[in-house]
């Protein structure tokens, strides 16, 4: 019993995804530099050179706000907050102010992932019962919509023995949780769909028409995988991409999921909410090319997101099961005791905002 009392201390809450939704960022009020991703990370970043269509820029806010409405104090409470940072050559963050409770805040410690993702950690141990904090942050970034070249394709797909020679980070070829590329089901399919094609292109342009054509789109709240979505109680922007995903892995090409944003707009209003994933794909002689199948779903616009992204998409964090976050999206949250303490939250919103044309 009082083993179970114990576990029952640790309350976990997170934020799911709402697709259903490497250098630092420019410092700004109230934000203090995390460490920039690894060398080896920023390297491949450098391989790709593309067109650039346009620059939006665009202010966007984050607002979470919690609630104690147990009778207890925490003994311990923490907050990570996924921060939006400059991606090369995606976006440029020129703004991050942080705030709590309407205050410039730097009471907050620095985090950089194993995927170069970075976070603010929150100590909130001052919630007495009946009280609530907000934290709000606020970026100005400008997005381009990008266009690769990929006449380069035209090499013989090599990633692993790439990957064997520490050119690609292993972790994009292997299977993991909600990416199921060992799967025999996927295995399977990514065999016959990649029959007749010779090069990654295209192999992975054969798996991004069968994901558009063949998935059916339902915001289904959940965060099902890759294998899930080879069943028949549909998929959202997460089954989109982590399929995908899985099927490049299965062929030897590494992938790997983005999480972030999808502005709305005349572009994006029937395809996806504000929460939404998509991925990148490993090109030789192209580097990291991204993909967003969900938006690439239907005929019409189905050229405009493979090897191309529109000035829409905001990165906040890369890999599929980033360890900061605990299995969740954008946020998550730590407090305890549980008996007494019951920490719930009471908003979490964003607000994006167009700056230009």
């Amino acid at each position: 019993m009082r083993k179970s009392l114990l576990l029952a201390c640790l309350m976990l809450l997170a934020v799911s995804l709402g697709c259903q939704s490497e250098a630092s960022p420019t410092p700004g009020l109230g934000q203090r530099s995390a460490p920039s991703a690894s060398l080896v990370q920023q390297s491949l970043e450098t391989e790709s050179n593309p067109s650039i269509l346009r620059v939006v820029e665009y202010e966007v806010e984050e607002n979470l706000t919690l609630e104690n409405r147990g009778l207890g104090q925490p003994a311990k409470q923490n907050v990570w907050i996924a921060l939006i940072r400059s991606v090369p050559p995606y976006q440029q963050v020129r703004l991050m102010e942080i705030t709590r409770n309407g205050n410039a805040s730097d009471d907050y410690r620095p985090i950089t992932d194993e995927y170069g993702n970075q976070y603010a950690e929150f100590d909130l141990d001052d919630m007495p019962p009946g009280s609530t904090t907000s934290i709000h942050v606020r970026y100005r970034i400008a997005v381009s919509g990008l266009a690769y070249d990929l006449s380069h394709c035209e090499e013989p797909v090599l990633p692993v023995q790439r990957a064997a020679e520490g050119e690609i980070p292993g972790n994009y070829l292997r299977p993991e949780l909600h990416i199921e590329s060992s799967n025999a089901q996927i295995i399977d399919l990514a065999n016959e769909l990649s029959e007749g094609k010779d090069t990654a292109c295209e192999k992975t342009r054969a798996f991004y028409d069968h994901v558009g054509d063949n998935l059916i789109y339902t915001f289904n709240r959940a965060n099902w995988g890759a294998q899930a979505a080879l069943g028949e109680m549909g998929a959202d922007c997460t089954e989109y991409a982590s399929l995908m995903i899985a099927l490049c892995r299965a062929s030897g090409i590494p992938a790997r999921y983005v999480e972030g944003l999808a502005v709305p707009g005349e572009e994006t209003k029937d395809s996806a909410r504000t929460e939404h994933a998509w991925l990148e794909v490993y090109f030789p002689g192209s580097g990291w090319v991204p993909m967003d199948p969900t938006m690439g779903r239907f005929p019409i616009g189905r050229e405009e997101y493979f090897a191309r992204i529109l000035p829409n998409h905001i990165i906040v964090t890369r890999g599929r099961n980033p360890s900061t976050l605990r299995g969740a999206s954008y946020w998550t949250h730590i407090y305890w005791p549980g008996n007494s303490t019951e920490i719930r939250v009471k908003d979490f919103a964003w607000d994006i905002t167009l700056l230009n044309h």
